[in-house]
């Protein structure tokens, strides 16, 4: 009975984990963005000619300086990323994919960004480290895809 009621609590944890992480990955894409905003949280919905805001692209020249990418490139991507791997994750399809490709734009903010916000970044890490390691939990696609392969 003991282990069912830690797998239950483990399930719970990650289904919880992926679904802020998710909230908070995709909240930081919709501030590179203009013309489209799904903002489930507060039902904000609005589409457009979707395009990299100006002020996305003066951040990544100005502030955050990535070595060896020029700062187009490392804007769209970013934004790209952040838009596609939440909704990922969200789903619970591809999860471990997508809290990889997450968990490596998390390592290069804080290694090359913001490197005194080890704290923030420490906790979406560790959240993303057991995404991948255990998986993203029973209310996901992932999840039901394992169950159906295995019977």
């Amino acid at each position: 009975m003991q282990a069912l009621f830690e797998k239950l609590h483990l399930s719970t944890l990650l289904d919880f984990k992926y679904t802020l992480l998710a909230f908070i990955a995709r909240k930081s894409g919709q501030t590179k963005v203009s013309g489209f905003e799904l903002d489930i949280v507060n039902m904000k919905f609005s589409l457009g000619a979707i395009s990299l805001s100006d002020s996305a692209l003066e951040l990544f020249k100005e502030e955050y300086q990535l070595p060896l990418v020029p700062y187009e490139l490392a804007a769209y991507s970013a934004s790209i990323a952040e838009h596609i791997l939440p909704a990922l994750l969200l789903l619970g399809i591809a999860s471990r994919f997508s809290a990889l490709g997450l968990f490596i734009m998390t390592l290069v903010i804080q290694l090359l960004v913001y490197p005194s916000a080890y704290t923030l970044h420490g906790l979406w890490a560790s959240t993303l480290l057991l995404i991948i390691f255990y998986g993203p939990g029973k209310l996901s696609f992932d999840h039901l895809i394992a169950k159906k392969c295995q019977a």
